[in-house]
């Protein structure tokens, strides 16, 4: 008996995925983590006022949500200050990014990104047969200049830019940002990945005109607002690139539960702002215990830090399979050599009292 006729393409894909979540670390482990700070969620959970939107929009769980997101959709427009027809709702990013590649990567075409940035986008190109070019990190941080350079030598139709980035926390000025876009070749589109963008300090976020067609942003819930467990994401495109997403996204994707949830989170203001402040305290705390044990933290515009171990990736992953033994979960860079690097994500006073405690013994442990 013969087994399901995979394309030749899904056949030599590897069966894996981006990340190894800290479920399967805990069943690993035999227990829970005492800290969950690797995978930038929000530990200070979402807005009261979209936590009672969601328990009230449950008792309607048995309805399928608006296919056209139609309300969020002209929330984030009024928010953003442009039009409903610029705005696309999917589910995460993770998912605008599969339906974006979907739409411009064809089998070898030539993709740009940066060598080491998140995963995720390389591993949806990848699945669609594209091919990457990725520009290598200078002294941690994005150049720029060098994505441009790589678009035009490759003739890509497509750069994907993580500003700030992840996995370092770095940031690019937003003068440097319309310098990229102008020297981007005719034709070619520049994802703007702007998850971190309340995390971001002034002069950071270009004003873009949504009509622009050299550019799409996307933005999340996942982080400030503290709702990635529902999956909601949204991009701003010209008009007629966000109508292409309706080719081939899932228009039930985002439910009714995570649609009610999303619009109450954007209306109050003031949670967002107090995470911010709170984000902020923790990762000054990172910072002052990563150098009283002798490792350095990369500034950051995020809601985590990047600690430079000093050493390189093994030792990285050591010291992180010696923390995740104590208890606490992070994760660490995406590859060399920013993958010398162990991320931290902002948490509470007892995570942080947890990372303290944990990582002079963990580096003890390793010599």
């Amino acid at each position: 008996m013969t087994g399901p006729r995979l394309t030749p393409l899904a056949a030599a894909l590897p069966a894996s995925v981006p990340f190894v979540g800290p479920e399967a670390q805990e069943r690993a482990l035999g227990r829970p983590f005492r800290a969950r700070i690797g995978a930038n969620e929000s530990v200070f959970g979402p807005s009261p006022a979209a936590i009672a939107a969601m328990r009230a929009a449950a008792a309607e769980a048995w309805k399928y949500g608006d296919p056209e997101c139609f309300d969020l959709r002209g929330a984030l427009a009024g928010r953003h200050g442009v039009a409903r027809d610029n705005i696309v709702v999917g589910e995460g990013i993770d998912g605008l990014l599969g339906y974006l590649v979907r739409l411009l990567v064809a089998p070898q075409t030539p993709v740009v990104t940066t060598a080491g940035s998140y995963p995720t986008f390389n591993y949806h190109v990848v699945g669609h047969g594209g091919r990457l070019a990725a520009v290598p990190y200078r002294d941690d941080r994005v150049e720029s200049a060098a994505l441009a350079d790589a678009a035009r030598a490759t003739g890509a139709p497509l750069v994907f830019l993580a500003n700030p980035d992840n996995p370092t926390g770095s940031w690019i000025p937003a003068e440097e940002i319309i310098r990229l876009l102008d020297a981007l070749p005719e034709g070619c589109l520049l994802c703007l990945d702007e998850a971190y963008a309340d995390f971001a300090p002034p002069g950071a976020l270009p004003p873009i005109d949504a009509d622009d067609p050299r550019v799409i942003r996307m933005r999340t819930f996942s982080k400030a607002h503290g709702l990635a467990g529902l999956r909601v994401g949204y991009a701003i495109a010209e008009a007629g690139l966000a109508a292409a997403f309706n080719k081939v996204r899932n228009h039930f994707g985002v439910g009714r539960v995570a649609q009610a949830g999303a619009m109450a989170a954007l209306g109050d203001n003031a949670w967002v702002d107090s995470v911010v402040a709170r984000v902020a305290e923790a990762r000054a705390r990172i910072a002052e215990t990563a150098a009283a044990n002798g490792l350095r933290a990369l500034p950051s515009a995020t809601n985590f830090v990047a600690l430079d171990t000093g050493r390189d990736g093994a030792f990285a992953r050591r010291l992180l399979q010696a923390l995740a033994e104590r208890g606490v979960f992070v994760r660490m860079g995406f590859a060399p050599p920013q993958d010398r690097c162990i991320r931290v994500t902002a948490g509470t006073a007892a995570d942080l009292d947890a990372f303290a405690a944990a990582l002079p013994e963990a580096l003890a442990a390793l010599g």
